[in-house]
């Protein structure tokens, strides 16, 4: 008997898993899967999915909350960073530098601080590194449950967001200006 219930539920979790094609979204909601392991997608036309509702505390303004429907119409960039992440320390700048050149063109950078218990420490990470752009404050990554599938330890980790705050690239690994620069400005380009 155990045997077969062994079975059954192996049965159940591999059709549960099998559902439709490799596809990385599914209905009408942004749904992430990392096909093959790729740690850059791209989604292009009908395969952007929108982003459901993402909020949270502002790291630098305790008890005001930042919500991705504040900036609606702009093409957004959210970054998921923390403190205590060497590769974030390098990513920071360079996403500043982006925010600071695209900004007036419609395109807002959006950092979610991810595993810092201590809210000292990544509000230093910014003050030292003179960011201005906002970040959210999610030590147990609570805001990130509106990411269906997200891996919550790709961090630092990269989604782009068009006009319409459908996601159309995600990088699970850092990345420079250059390498973001191009996309943000062909979503800022396209009509909203």
């Amino acid at each position: 008997m155990r045997k077969f219930l062994a079975i059954a539920a192996a049965l159940a979790a591999v059709a549960g898993c099998s559902t439709g094609t490799d596809a990385v979204v599914r209905g009408t909601e942004f749904d992430f899967v990392a096909p093959g392991g790729k740690l850059e997608i791209a989604y292009e036309g009908a395969d952007r999915k929108k982003l459901p509702e993402l909020t949270g505390e502002s790291l630098l303004e305790a008890g005001k909350q930042i919500k991705l429907s504040d900036y609606a119409g702009k093409v957004v960039l959210i970054n998921i960073w923390g403190a205590w992440c060497p590769p974030c320390r390098a990513e920071a700048p360079e996403l500043q530098k982006l925010y600071d050149e695209n900004k007036d063109k419609g395109v807002q950078v959006l950092g979610i601080d991810v595993r810092d218990d201590s809210r000292s420490q990544p509000e230093d990470f910014m003050r030292d590194r003179d960011l201005t752009y906002p970040s959210i404050y999610d030590p147990g990554s609570r805001s990130l449950l509106a990411l269906k599938g997200y891996p919550r330890n790709a961090v630092p980790s990269t989604i782009i967001l068009d006009k319409q705050h459908r996601v159309a690239q995600v990088f699970l690994i850092g990345k420079l200006k250059s390498d973001l620069e191009p996309i943000v400005q062909k979503l800022a380009a396209e009509p909203a």
